[in-house]
């Protein structure tokens, strides 16, 4: 499997005001095509029910999908890959479990973070916060694109930017050597989350292509 996305979805339930499969239903809609199921205070069987349901979705519309740290859980709905944070299993030790089946992504905060993802086997980072976010707050403050520049610099592994998203930094994010785009809120918080996932979708677009 290839990184073919430039937006990468993560959810929060409690970003939207519908219900979460239906929040990721508008957002593939309007041409999300990777989605990070990340739902951390949901007991096991209820976040292995919604990774089903989620697993559905993505299928109609051909997107990938992703499960936040519990391996487990993606293998049981046959993910397309698992996502690690600082607490979760190193990503050598994912690798051994599910070989070259899974992409692994990896949430880095700064350089060394960064090179161990790449290390361990990862297939792409997110970095940052980059920028000031609620949801990111407590990994202290944001590192800004300068981080992410030299992160791109010495790293070779795609990198998607992460915290504080808006269709006003996404240019400068990609600008900086990102190779896409990590958000929650930008989209799931919308009033109208097809549009805004459109409208993302063209904006990076544009940047991508000059």
């Amino acid at each position: 499997m290839k990184i073919d996305f430039n937006i990468y979805l993560i959810t929060d339930r409690h970003a939207t005001t519908l219900g979460l499969p239906e929040a990721v239903r508008l957002a593939l809609k309007g041409g999300v095509r990777a989605v990070q199921l990340r739902e951390k205070d949901l007991p096991v069987r209820e976040l292995l029910s919604l990774a089903r349901e989620l697993r559905g979705i993505t299928r109609e519309f051909g997107a990938k999908l992703f499960i936040n740290d519990r391996v487990d859980v993606a293998v049981a709905v046959d993910a397309d890959g698992v996502h690690l944070g600082g607490q979760s299993m190193p990503a050598s030790a994912v690798r051994k479990i599910v070989g070259s089946n899974m992409l692994i992504g990896v949430s880095a905060h700064n350089m060394n973070e960064a090179k161990e993802a790449e290390a361990g086997g990862a297939d792409f980072i997110t970095f940052g916060p980059l920028f000031p976010t609620p949801s990111k707050i407590k990994y202290g403050s944001p590192v800004g694109v300068e981080s992410l520049i030299d992160v791109k610099k010495q790293v070779n592994l795609p990198i998607f930017g992460l915290g504080g998203i808006n269709g006003g930094n996404t240019g400068l994010i990609l600008d900086s050597g990102a190779d896409g785009i990590a958000m929650i809120s930008a989209i799931l918080s919308a009033d109208d989350i097809q549009r805004a996932a459109e409208l993302m979708n063209r904006r990076i677009g544009e940047a991508v292509n000059g």
